[in-house]
């Protein structure tokens, strides 16, 4: 019997899938994330491993499995894969695409709504000292309608994101390597736009690219001063994205009016000195935590471990091994 090898806790529709097929997986039981050396351990003698974004799959590990076929990333990332060394190997990389889009949407628009409206500074002033009542002056934020959202990444999420803040009445202006075709662009109105005309111009700047060497501090401290004082910046996409310590700094200066993050340079630890900022929200990476985006994506890996364990090549690779071993 082929080994499966789940490197952390996934929904019981997973697991259920593959012991309906006949396979009982080995799941690790213990709490956090998996170490190292429980990783390197525990796909011994596996032929599939299934493993969250969080778990850093190395060339130690990809070495200590020799049977190993396919590495199923619970995720719609992979940078936390040696996908290339895997290549060398035969063993084929999967992810999640797709399924994470509304999830990630909803939450990238309640962080913008959050911000723009206080919400989180209310709900902590209510907990903490109160309020004396309503006055006209008291307490401002800002509307959306009339502003403008700049979408860095207008992939799934970017445009699903762009879709739902155009219904608020923003105005939407987008940057990535190539201009959207005529159609797409015109259902949310979006204006193509260089990354620099885009910093100078939106009101709030949403990410939603994808993390490569060439996106590593997209937003570093020049490109972060070319954006307004009175802007706002969210990142649910990847925290390496953003040169945080350059973030922190405009904040501090008063350079910008907020941020959102969803996600970490350094994840899950937080750069010391965001805590203490009241124009600041910051959640733990739950832009795809929701029952129905995580069964979605525990179907995608099961569905693929046991195509490869039948001989059948599996769906969304990204490392061009569609014959795994």
């Amino acid at each position: 019997m082929a080994k499966i090898f789940i490197s952390a806790q996934i929904p019981t529709s997973g697991i259920q899938a593959l012991q309906q097929a006949g396979y009982e997986p080995a799941v690790y039981q213990g709490t956090g994330l998996i170490t190292p050396s429980e990783l390197i351990a525990g796909v011994a003698d596996a032929e599939v491993l299934i493993t969250p974004l969080s778990t850093p799959v190395t060339k130690a590990v990809i070495d200590a499995a020799p049977k190993l076929r396919l590495i199923a990333n619970f995720g719609a990332g992979f940078n936390n894969i040696d996908i290339n060394y895997a290549a060398t190997k035969a063993i084929a990389v999967t992810n999640t695409p797709g399924v994470s889009t509304a999830s990630t949407a909803e939450v990238t628009v309640g962080l913008v709504l959050a911000l723009m409206h206080r919400m989180v500074e209310g709900d902590r002033l209510m907990r903490t000292t109160g309020f004396d009542g309503w006055a006209p002056l008291f307490f401002l934020g800002h509307e959306l309608a009339g502003k403008t959202l700049g979408v860095i990444g207008m992939g799934q999420i970017g445009q699903a994101v762009a879709k739902r803040l155009h219904a608020f009445g923003m105005n939407i202006v987008y940057t990535q390597r190539h201009q959207l075709d005529v159609f797409t662009q015109s259902k949310t109105d979006a204006t193509y736009l260089t990354l620099d005309e885009l910093l100078k111009t939106a009101d709030v700047v949403s990410l939603h690219a994808p993390l490569t060497p060439a996106t590593q501090h997209l937003l570093n401290a020049d490109k972060l001063a070319l954006m307004q004082p009175s802007a706002y910046l969210i990142n649910a996409a990847r925290g390496p994205l953003v040169d945080e310590y350059a973030l922190l700094a405009q904040l501090k200066a008063g350079q910008l009016a907020g941020a959102a993050l969803d996600v970490y340079e350094t994840e899950p630890k937080l750069t010391p000195g965001f805590a203490e900022l009241k124009n600041v929200i910051l959640t733990p990476h739950i832009g795809n935590a929701t029952v129905e985006a995580r069964d979605a994506m525990a179907k995608i890996v099961t569905d693929n471990a046991l195509a490869v364990l039948d001989g059948q090549a599996p769906t969304a690779v990204v490392n061009g091994v569609v014959e795994p071993k």
